[in-house]
């Protein structure tokens, strides 16, 4: 007898506040649905700043510390592709007054690094609209932490 009122005692225990929270859970979601969610930050506004001017996105977003990194690699991007076309260009002139097989081996190599930092720099104006796009939606995103919503259920199930 003993026995049976302490498992009823327990099944209780373990099952009330479970039914609790869940009651509590559908009342949240009623008031949240009330709400009408309302971005302050337009996605594709922040891309089109981003194509217009890579940066600008990352401006509008007020992501300030991203716009030094954006102007580093496209200047890096760019003082590489002047350079390795320039090499092109000095290679590509010996190459047709001297006819060294040297001076064409170099030739082809500044000419495919110049191809390679050109699709460097498409991929980075790609890669600075995307983080503008994602930056934007994310804006209103809250990473604080509420530990009154951490909610813990139990169940047994005899």
């Amino acid at each position: 007898m003993k026995r049976i009122i302490i498992n009823i005692l327990l099944i209780l225990l373990f099952t009330y506040p479970s039914f609790a929270q869940e009651a509590d859970t559908v009342i949240n979601k009623e008031q949240e649905s009330d709400t009408l969610f309302q971005m302050q930050k337009s996605p594709w506004g922040a891309v089109a700043r981003s194509a217009l001017i890579p940066g600008w996105g990352q401006l509008y977003n007020e992501s300030y510390w991203k716009i030094p990194v954006v102007a580093g690699v496209f200047s890096w991007l760019i003082y590489n592709y002047i350079n390795n076309h320039n090499n092109y260009v000095e290679f590509r002139d010996l190459y047709i007054i001297s006819e060294l097989s040297f001076h064409r081996v170099n030739r082809e190599f500044y000419r495919d690094q110049r191809d390679l930092f050109a699709i460097y720099i498409g991929l980075a104006y790609f890669a600075t609209l995307v983080d503008a796009y994602v930056d934007a939606h994310l804006f209103d995103f809250s990473v604080t932490e509420d530990l009154g919503a951490i909610q813990l259920n139990f169940r047994l199930n005899f």
